[in-house]
């Protein structure tokens, strides 16, 4: 293991982005004004709107669709804050979980409250047969419906069954489920997409019934996204191949986000998608591609975009990091990690500085490499610091598993504050796989556990009366862990699923995780 600390003076290149119909990225003009420091950013307003050298080595093409819309976010808020429920992967725009669960002290035991069932699906796909249950990120959304729309939902006979306490969830089998929270049975009638579903959905965050879903593999219909609308309970718009995106696979593993009006789309063929939902409506506003050559070949994005502000920040499959302005869609940054990065980043604002976190996998560096785990500064692309964990790929059979990082990590809270904890595919003899808590400051190990199996399936946080937190996750061998977050130590852990690959979501102490196979699960610790 290598720990690095660099603490650069930044260079920050302070000028407009290019105009959203040119490409590449201009070289700086005379009226550019080159600073020596970062300005300072007042925390009420918007971060500036600068480009930095990095970003110019991006081949990047911005078209505005439709110049009747705005395009600046009306607001610099995170959309998803006190919403009722999770509305996207991790329930927030920072993709640091807006929820977490609460532990009493004989909560050391897990309990299946229900097991609902998805249908399977044997259709053999061009890359593989999915079957149905929830795969990668596969995390399920949660909704509290006001009565009041409880009843306008009501109307509709395939609503018929709902209650205030709905799961929303994508299944492998091409099918989106509507189940009651507390029951476990069918909420509303569910659709079925005609492809593969991987990723998380979202919901619009106004409450007008949409729901925003991207495709994973393709079966037999348009592969690509849709809205779907539950008051109608009917699909409401569909966009499938993009002849002009720079990249042929159209999937869209990666969640949308909703920020000032708008939802973003990240996705597979190298776009953002900017569509504006400010009105109720889903138009599309503009749209950015870009490649790190000189020929258009872009790198595919299955992260989710995390959001602070008037930034965004991505990873792709070549292991570039990209901060986007997204009131221009122009990048402000550019950072290469090394390696596939199909982890979502998180961002945290400390002192009006935002920071992010991310690692890559071990694909493009050949059976063996390393895991490069990185804390960034979020304004200007610099690492503070990072760490290095050996890793290799998994053979088996006809498949292969790349090491390294898939899990979206963990801020610390409570008496971790100060830690993040993240989960590394080393497949090696000695460890399938390591839970390793980290100084947030420095980057040093605190400590790290050997794990049954390795684990895709990102960690989510629970506290107890004395304000200790506890994670939780799932391995891909169906078990369960719940690991006190200041030691290390497995307080409880159990075999139940077939594969959790998908990301777990918490409501008070009841948590709601699908498995590969068939099978969605509610669980309690008592």
């Amino acid at each position: 293991m290598k720990r690095i600390l660099l603490y650069l003076l930044p260079v920050l290149l302070f000028f407009s982005c290019v105009d959203q119909h040119k490409q590449p990225i201009e070289e700086p003009t005379p009226e550019h004004e080159i600073v020596d420091t970062v300005p300072e950013v007042s925390v009420v307003e918007p971060f500036p709107d600068t480009v930095f050298a990095s970003a110019e080595k991006l081949l990047v093409q911005i078209d505005t669709i439709d110049k009747t819309l705005p395009s600046t976010l009306a607001s610099i808020e995170d959309a998803y804050k006190n919403k009722p429920g999770i509305f996207t992967f991790r329930g927030s725009s920072s993709r640091i979980p807006n929820f977490s669960g609460h532990l009493t002290d004989d909560s050391i035991q897990f309990k299946v409250d229900w097991v609902f069932t998805t249908r399977t699906d044997g259709f053999k796909t061009s890359v593989g047969v999915f079957e149905g249950g929830s795969g990668w990120t596969g995390q399920a959304l949660y909704v509290n419906w006001p009565d009041s729309i409880v009843e306008q939902f009501k109307a509709n006979p395939a609503c018929r069954n709902l209650h205030n306490q709905e799961i929303i969830l994508a299944s492998l089998c091409g099918d989106v489920y509507f189940i009651d929270f507390e029951t476990g049975e069918k909420s509303r009638e569910c659709h079925n997409v005609g492809n593969v579903l991987k990723g998380t959905p979202a919901l619009n965050t106004d409450l007008n019934g949409h729901v925003y879903i991207g495709h994973g593999a393709k079966k037999e219909a348009t592969f690509g996204t849709q809205v779907f609308d539950l008051f109608s309970h009917k699909m409401i718009n569909t966009f499938g191949i993009d002849p002009k995106a720079w990249r042929g696979w159209g999937g869209y593993d990666s969640s949308p986000v909703e920020a000032g009006g708008f939802l973003f789309r990240p996705a597979e063929n190298g776009t953002i998608y900017k569509y504006y939902v400010g009105d109720g409506g889903y138009t599309l506003q503009s749209t950015m591609r870009y490649s790190t050559t000189s020929a258009k070949k872009s790198p595919g994005m299955e992260s989710s975009m995390a959001v602070c502000r008037n930034y965004g920040y991505i990873g792709d499959n070549a292991g570039n990091i990209l901060c986007i302005n997204l009131n221009t869609l122009c990048p402000v940054w550019h950072y290469w990690n090394h390696d596939d990065t199909d982890a979502s980043p998180i961002v945290e604002e400390e002192d009006g500085i935002p920071y992010v976190y991310t690692g890559c996998e071990v694909d493009h560096q050949g059976n063996a490499g390393f895991c490069y785990f990185v804390k960034l500064n979020g304004l200007t692309g610099e690492l503070v610091w990072e760490d290095t964990i050996p890793c290799r790929k998994l053979h088996f059979g006809d498949n292969t598993s790349d090491g390294g990082m898939y899990v979206t990590p963990l801020i610390g809270g409570g008496d971790c504050e100060g830690m993040i904890f993240s989960a590394f595919c080393l497949h090696t003899a000695q460890s399938p796989d390591i839970f390793v808590a980290f100084d947030k400051n420095d980057g040093s190990e605190l400590y790290r556990i050997n794990l049954k199996c390795y684990c895709w399936s990102s960690p989510v946080a629970f506290y107890n009366d004395r304000n200790e937190m506890f994670v939780f996750f799932g391995d891909v061998m169906g078990n369960v862990y719940l690991i006190k977050g200041k030691t290390g130590e497995i307080v409880a852990t159990a075999k139940i699923g077939t594969n959790f690959e998908a990301s777990p979501i918490v409501v008070d102490n009841k948590i709601i995780i699908g498995s590969r196979g068939n099978k969605i699960y509610k669980l309690s610790l008592q």
